[in-house]
Order: C-alpha cells, then sequence, then structure tokens
C-alpha cells in the first residue's frame, strides 16, 4: 500500500484564536460555512468534540441531487491550538491554530483520496476553508 499524498492548505483570519475555534468547532457555525461553493450546503452537523469523539457534516447539493456525510474521529484535540482526526475511511487531517500579527494562522493538512485529482482535492478544500475565513471575520 503507497503512502497518500498530504496536500496542506492555509489561510489567515483576522480574529483571535479562541474565536475561530468556536467558529471552527461549534455546530451552528460549521452548518453557515462548511461548503465549498453557493450551490452547496450543510444542513446538519455534529460535534462531540474530545479526544475519542466524533463529527459528522452533511454535504449536500442545493438543488437535492446529492449529499454525503463527512465524519471522523478525533484522535487529538488541544483547545484553541490544534484538532487531529481520522476520517470515516481512514485518512487523517490536522488543524492548526496558531496566533500571528493578531490574528491566526489555520494551516490543514490532510491525506488525499485516490478518486479526484491532487489539485480539485486542494482547490475543493481551500474553497471551504475560504468560506470559513470569510464567516469566521464577520462574526462579531
Amino acid at each position: 500500500m503507497s503512502t497518500p499524498v498530504r496536500i496542506t492548505i492555509t489561510t489567515f483570519v483576522a480574529r483571535p484564536a479562541a474565536h475561530v475555534w468556536t467558529c471552527w468547532t461549534d455546530p451552528a457555525h460549521i452548518m453557515r460555512w462548511n461548503a465549498a461553493s453557493d450551490d452547496w450546503y450543510c444542513p446538519k452537523a455534529i460535534n462531540d468534540l474530545r479526544t475519542g469523539g466524533s463529527f459528522s457534516s452533511t454535504m449536500a447539493a442545493r438543488d437535492g441531487s446529492f449529499s454525503f456525510d463527512f465524519e471522523g474521529v478525533y484522535d487529538e484535540v488541544r483547545p484553541n491550538e490544534r484538532i487531529a482526526y481520522t476520517m470515516a475511511d481512514g485518512r487523517t487531517c490536522e488543524v492548526m491554530f496558531t496566533s500571528e500579527n493578531g490574528g491566526t494562522r489555520v494551516t490543514e493538512s490532510f491525506d488525499a483520496e485516490t478518486q479526484n485529482p491532487v489539485e480539485m482535492q486542494r482547490a475543493g478544500w481551500q474553497a471551504i476553508l475560504d468560506r470559513f475565513k470569510a464567516h469566521a471575520e464577520a462574526q462579531v
């Protein structure tokens, strides 16, 4: 079995880490930003944010043509700093929250899946991260 390709994406959010963490982890916030484009949305999010806890976010096309659950189990949770998890298909992801210049650098590193091109995956995950940034910065 070959080692999966690791993809890393990042953004800078002009808000403190505690605020960014809340927007990233609270299901009410997750449902507002967790989509790659306007023709998709997240109608349901569940988050048991603790080591060994699980999460699930339903990703759905607005036209009703397709939906799926993105889910996994947390391997490590360090509030306002780091989340590591294993997805349902066995791939792993790490999300780092680093204080930087009065805001927070969010860096996400994950194992690519094998069904879609790496650049397509990078672009899709980056689009979601960009929507997260816009949401987190718009929240007071």
